[in-house]
């Protein structure tokens, strides 16, 4: 999206929907282990926040220009956390995802637990979120490399 579909209304709502949209994003992202919502449905809402905003400003002047082989790169970061944070408790003389192993030094057990599921969740986000923007550059034809 080259050019945004930009008007005196979308700009109006976008001012007011994207920040609100990528806040709670972020909001379901870190409360994800405590409430529903996670990793998946933060990543969708940061995801959509980053696509309302190359479709109504353009690439140019978007919040986040971010695209195709970019997107695809951080989302294999993004796995590469989820993996490293999973098989790590098992090197570690645990079992997958037991986070009571973490080489962390935390006074609470349960602090232990509650960093390797932010990890887990920020690795999850990360991956779906550059995943649909990947998409989305593959269907607007913008899928330019590094």
């Amino acid at each position: 999206m080259k050019k945004g579909f930009g008007s005196i209304v979308l700009d109006a709502s976008f001012r007011v929907l994207v920040p609100f949209t990528l806040v709670y994003g972020v909001y379901v992202l870190v409360h994800g282990e405590y409430s529903p919502g996670g990793g998946f449905q933060a990543g969708a809402l940061l995801a959509v926040g980053i696509i309302l905003s190359r479709l109504i400003q353009g690439n140019e002047k978007a919040l986040f220009n971010i695209k195709g082989n970019v997107a695809l790169i951080l989302a294999g970061i993004g796995t590469a956390l989820y993996a490293l944070i999973g098989f790590s408790t098992i090197f570690l003389g645990g079992k997958f995802l037991e986070y009571g192993r973490l080489p962390f030094s935390v006074h609470d057990p349960a602090e232990l637990h509650a960093l390797g599921m932010l990890g887990i969740e920020i690795g999850v986000t990360l991956c779906v979120m550059m995943t649909i923007v990947a998409i989305f550059d593959a269907l607007t034809g913008e899928e330019e490399g590094i």
